[in-house]
């Protein structure tokens, strides 16, 4: 997300916690921090930025197989650093943390994966670009033809992704606010990726298409002390049309952003309560109730749609917990798309 990928924040010392979610909004005292008029450059910025605290490479998408059938598949890449620097070999200060996962119907399989930077076993480079940790990997041209592999002890998959629209930049030109009192990161996403490739699955290999979503972004202080976990939102509507909309929940109420995405590719930010994030149903899954039907409003753009989980038992059982996994979306508007949810 987004925001969605903070929780790589679970491998900073468990004292700072108490400061907003997971840590995120302790100091990040010499660090750099995301100012407005960023200028971004490519293919540069499809890499690392080591002198801030967070960063991640997420990509999600919803497939289908020849009977119709639905899949959905995530492949992520978090980078934390213990201090704004590089270095050789073991005194690198980056940690890396790589998750993945196969949603069906029926079941969600996932895996996790964790290495210190610096040593060759994880990293990221732009130019060509390649994104890896251990044998997964995502690797391509500048974000516009890749291919991706993940694994875990009960599935895989071996994706191509070709992009079929242009890069979009969410907030003020890429600057995305996370609060009221100003804590932002830098976010960009390619949401209009077709993919094509194989689930590899306990019974059988699943021969798939359909549209992926992968974003990147980057911060060091990006929440504030009292919010306590999000929802994140990024929907793909049969019109071709796209919605990005994230809320985060906190002690002195909500903050919501969105990004409004047309079908070539133009875009309009949505400031905080322009977007209506509202929970209609809950799912008892892993000992807590987390909402797996929403209603999504958007005013501006005549949207009022009704967001369900593919399975409520998309649950990341990771070292720090989530919900992540397809939806289907109906209403106003239909289509598929993803959800995130931390903090349950």
């Amino acid at each position: 997300m987004s925001v969605r990928a903070f929780i790589i924040f679970v491998l900073l010392p468990i004292t700072s916690w108490a400061q907003g979610y997971a840590g995120l909004g302790g100091s990040a005292e010499g660090f750099t921090r995301p100012v407005p008029g960023y200028s971004f450059q490519f293919p540069m910025d499809h890499g690392p930025h080591p002198s801030y605290r967070i960063e991640w490479w997420y990509l999600t998408a919803n497939l289908k197989d020849a009977e119709g059938r639905d899949y959905g598949i995530q492949w992520t890449l978090f980078r934390s650093a213990l201090k704004p620097s590089e270095a050789e070999g073991w005194q690198s200060p980056q940690i890396w943390m790589g998750h993945a996962a196969v949603t069906t119907p029926e079941n969600h399989y996932f895996a996790e994966r964790l290495s210190r930077g610096g040593i060759g076993q994880a990293g990221v480079t732009a130019d060509p670009f390649e994104a890896w940790i251990d044998e997964w990997h995502m690797r391509g041209d500048d974000l516009n033809t890749l291919s991706l592999t993940a694994n875990g002890s009960d599935f895989g998959y071996d994706l191509k992704l070709a992009a079929q629209g242009p890069l979009v930049f969410h907030g003020d030109a890429g600057y995305s606010v996370k609060s009221a009192d100003g804590q932002a990161s830098y976010y960009y996403s390619q949401p209009f990726f077709a993919v094509e490739g194989i689930l590899h699955l306990p019974d059988q290999d699943v021969e798939v298409t359909g549209k992926g979503w992968l974003d990147r972004e980057w911060s060091s202080q990006p929440l504030a002390q009292d919010q306590s976990g999000w929802d994140w939102f990024s929907l793909s509507f049969d019109s071709g049309d796209k919605l990005m909309a994230f809320r985060l929940r906190g002690d002195r109420g909500d903050f919501t952003a969105a990004t409004w995405i047309d079908s070539n590719g133009q875009t309009m930010p949505l400031p905080d309560g322009s977007v209506m994030l509202d929970p209609l149903e809950s799912t008892r899954v892993a000992q807590r109730d987390v909402p797996t039907r929403w209603r999504v409003s958007l005013l501006d753009h005549n949207v009022d749609v009704e967001v369900s989980a593919l399975t409520p038992k998309a649950w990341m059982g990771t070292r720090f917990e989530y919900w992540e996994g397809p939806v289907t979306v109906s209403g106003s508007h239909a289509g598929r798309g993803y959800l995130e949810m931390t903090g349950y």
